[in-house]
């Protein structure tokens, strides 16, 4: 049998169905299958089963935490059954709420996947490490543009706290670390929450001069990153950044942890001690924002470079769609 027609749309199950980066990387040659539900049906074998001839290729991303690892194991093998090639990306190599159902997760999908992705090559040579496969690297593509009406605040730092995968082990001590930085460059903290929550400081470290503590607005959160000279990432553990291609995106300087492959995403990273095995270190954390103050601000990524970039991730993710369907053609 012979590939498809090059005329023929790709039809693609990504997981999850729509977000920011599953939007920038589909390339225009692909027509993304629904529904948009969440959790995705994808990942139910049955329905992966019942519907798997009206797609071409599944590609996951996120959105399986939901999940157990037999579930995950369940599901490669109803992969294998119907024959719809796997394609995956790995955003976070490491999960400290539950690192061995991360791990066993990463273990069943690559091992089913026809092609894998990364975005750094130091996760590249960790997902050839520790699971045996080759992996793509492809550059994370912009996500935001600076709003040319929202101006930043010179030696204004920003720490957002209790976002969704930022585990953070001690927020009072980082808060403290942060301020200490900020105050000590000249500058003053501005601690995001998320709507509702609150942080419990003692009085003296509440009532301290150069701190704020707002409500991060998930609607306005690239202006509100636009808006300081310094982002703080607070992940203890992690591999990449969203939030860090905002930063570059829109011109605001980021501090991050030295756990991950944060600082191969944007060679502009200030780092600090904070991972797994040895804890967080607040006075590197401290030293790291008044390092960051001293530097100028960024300027906002060069949008034709963002959007040849963007293109070339985008061509890449089509050849291999390409590829793996006609393989599928080929081997029925």
């Amino acid at each position: 049998m012979h590939a498809l027609p090059t005329s023929a749309r790709t039809r693609v199950a990504t997981v999850p169905h729509a977000d920011p980066y599953v939007d920038a990387v589909l390339p225009a040659s692909a027509v993304r299958v629904g529904p948009a539900h969440d959790p995705s049906p994808w990942l139910d074998p049955a329905y992966l089963t019942a519907h798997a001839a009206l797609v071409d290729v599944v590609h996951l991303h996120t959105g399986r935490g939901h999940l157990h690892e037999d579930e995950v194991v369940s599901w490669t093998e109803a992969l294998r059954r119907t024959g719809v090639p796997l394609v995956v990306t790995v955003h976070q190599l490491r999960d400290p709420a539950r690192p061995a159902r991360h791990d066993a997760h990463l273990a069943a999908l690559l091992a089913t996947a026809e092609v894998v992705f990364t975005l750094t090559p130091g996760a590249a040579d960790e997902i050839a490490e520790r699971f045996g496969r080759t992996a793509i690297v492809v550059a994370h593509p912009s996500v935001a543009a600076a709003d040319p009406d929202t101006g930043a605040e010179r030696g204004l730092v920003g720490l957002a706290l209790g976002i969704p995968g930022a585990a953070v082990t001690d927020p009072v001590a980082m808060v403290r670390a942060a301020l200490s930085g900020a105050v000590s460059g000249g500058g003053r903290l501005r601690v995001f929450l998320e709507p509702g929550r609150s942080l419990a400081l003692d009085p003296d470290l509440a009532r301290a001069e150069g701190l704020e503590v707002v409500a991060r607005d998930p609607a306005r959160w690239a202006a509100q990153l636009q808006e300081l000279h310094v982002a703080v990432l607070p992940q203890r553990c992690g591999t990449h950044s969203r939030d860090l291609e905002v930063c570059r995106d829109v011109g605001t300087r980021v501090v991050a942890p030295r756990c991950g492959w944060f600082a191969e995403q944007w060679s502009d990273v200030v780092g600090y001690g904070d991972d797994e095995g040895c804890g967080f270190d607040p006075v590197s954390l401290g030293v790291a924002v008044g390092a960051a103050l001293a530097r100028p601000m960024p300027r906002p990524a060069d949008r034709a470079w963002r959007a040849e970039q963007r293109a070339a991730v985008q061509a890449v993710h089509e050849q291999v769609y390409d590829q793996v369907v006609a393989d599928r053609v080929v081997g029925v």
